[in-house]
């Protein structure tokens, strides 16, 4: 298990679970400071543990001096996160030269529902 570096990632509390070439599972125990005025998880949350899940499984395939551009996420929200245990499990999908997608989901882990389902676009700068 790798661990964050800081910054956002511990403001949030997201943990990487798991790591293997082209996959990464992030995990977020979602609290009363991650609810929106409805109680549920926000979405700003689950968009964070997506965005965190496909960063980690895009860096199991990188080179050292190169670094992964966010072009596009689209989250596609399945039903509302609860508190509790949540985790994100990325892979990337296609990757090349130019463009690498990588898709992701949000699993509610006390009752194994998926909260969530997302793509991400990335290009590589370095």
């Amino acid at each position: 298990m790798t661990e964050n570096n800081g910054g956002f990632t511990d403001l949030v509390g997201t943990e990487i679970s798991s790591t293997e070439e082209g996959r990464a599972a992030v995990s977020l125990q979602a609290e009363e400071r991650h609810l929106n005025p409805s109680g549920a998880v926000h979405g700003g949350v689950i968009s964070t543990l997506i965005d965190a899940a496909m960063a980690e499984a895009l860096n199991t395939m990188t080179e050292e001096d190169e670094q992964p551009f966010t072009i596009q996420i689209t989250v596609n929200y399945m039903k509302p996160g609860k508190p509790g245990s949540l985790t994100s499990t990325a892979e990337v999908r296609k990757g090349g030269e130019r463009v690498t997608i990588v898709e992701a989901e949000v699993v509610q882990e006390d009752d194994d529902e998926v909260v969530a389902l997302a793509t991400g676009t990335y290009t590589p700068v370095g």
